[in-house]
């Protein structure tokens, strides 16, 4: 965790929300010289800040809010800090909490160098980064769907149905000649319709992205196909949610944000289980997750797979094989190298 090294005149924490902010503006010593509720409306809030402009530091959480506020400072050339919410939370936490409170404390924090950093998103690849969640969020409806059809049919004792019959869309609405009862058939009516409706969504976002990655980093996104069970998005998760991988040091720092390492915590000399499961890329997690599906095409893989899966369980199994994709590709993008499949097998650390 980094912390923001700040040294101006003035410091003013705001706590941002969706239609209205709370700006605390104090001095080097602490003290406040403003503390205003304000809609959220960037010239309303620059006249406030006007008498202690320039030399003025802004600080906000890293909420879902803080986009148009981050974007208007660095345009209107005032220093934007952003802040890492749940590390915020467990520094600062007291019994009471309102919105004059927090922004005082969020000035507090960035005064006396303790402001923990969140990382700040460039502006120029964030709509698409947010474009790729949108369609993870429409393909997990789906699936939802494609499962609620197969427990249905389990439901009414129909338990061979082949797999492409609920996913293959020209074999799909065959389900509907499998149950008598109107009721039934209206379910599954229900369900196809949705999924047909998701469908042509999910493949004009997967258009749009694509295209769009071309003018981002075309480069790390061919390198990271490379990868055996690594198709168009998963490539492009994993591209757009790193964005770039020399922000960290090391790899071990990459491993715990994508959420592929368990965080030890000791206390006494006594080991706890980590409960921060929150501060991680659930995305990332996602997606090194997912590789190994594919990935056994490649029969080496496969064996090392089995290999694990007989040592260690299915189970930590997948947890083991998911970081080691993890940490092919912190090297494959810091070295600008194609996978290697030897070297994956061969080595753990893969470097």
């Amino acid at each position: 965790m980094r912390y923001a090294q700040v040294n101006t005149t003035y410091y003013c924490g705001v706590d941002l929300h969706a239609k209205e902010m709370y700006i605390t503006v104090m001095d080097k010593m602490g003290t406040p010289l403003l503390q205003q509720k304000m809609p959220n409306h960037f010239e309303t809030f620059k006249q406030y800040l006007q008498p202690y402009l320039p030399d003025v530091a802004v600080a906000a959480e890293s909420t879902c809010f803080y986009y148009w506020l981050a974007d208007a400072c660095r345009d209107a050339g005032i220093s934007f800090y952003l802040g890492h919410a749940l590390y915020m939370k467990a520094i600062s936490g007291g019994k009471v909490k309102n919105d004059k409170l927090d922004s005082q404390k969020i000035a507090d924090l960035l005064r006396a160098n303790l402001f923990p950093l969140a990382y700040p998103y460039p502006k120029e690849m964030r709509a698409v980064r947010d474009l790729l969640r949108r369609r993870h969020f429409f393909v997990r409806r789906r699936a939802s769907v494609f499962i609620h059809l197969q427990v249905l049919c389990q439901q009414y004792g129909i338990i061979d149905l082949p797999a492409k019959l609920v996913k293959n869309k020209l074999e799909r609405r065959r389900l509907l000649a499998l149950f008598d009862n109107p009721d039934i058939g209206m379910q599954v009516e229900s369900d196809l319709q949705f999924i047909e409706a998701l469908d042509p969504i999910i493949r004009e976002l997967e258009l749009h992205i694509l295209q769009q990655a071309k003018y981002h980093n075309w480069v790390d996104y061919q390198l990271l196909q490379t990868i055996p069970g690594v198709g168009q998005m998963l490539s492009l998760i994993i591209l757009y949610e790193t964005h770039d991988v020399r922000r960290f040091a090391t790899v071990q720092r990459y491993s715990s944000y994508a959420g592929v390492v368990k965080c030890e915590r000791t206390s006494g000399g006594k080991s706890y289980a980590s409960k921060n499961t929150k501060i991680r890329n659930a995305y990332l997690k996602w997606a090194f997750g997912e590789i190994i599906i594919k990935a056994q095409a490649e029969e080496r893989i496969a064996k090392l797979y089995q290999r694990l899966k007989v040592k260690y369980g299915p189970g930590r199994a997948k947890s083991i094989i998911a970081h080691r994709f993890a940490v092919a590709a912190y090297f494959m993008l810091k070295n600008k190298q194609a996978f290697d499949v030897d070297k994956f097998v061969r080595s753990s650390k893969y470097n």
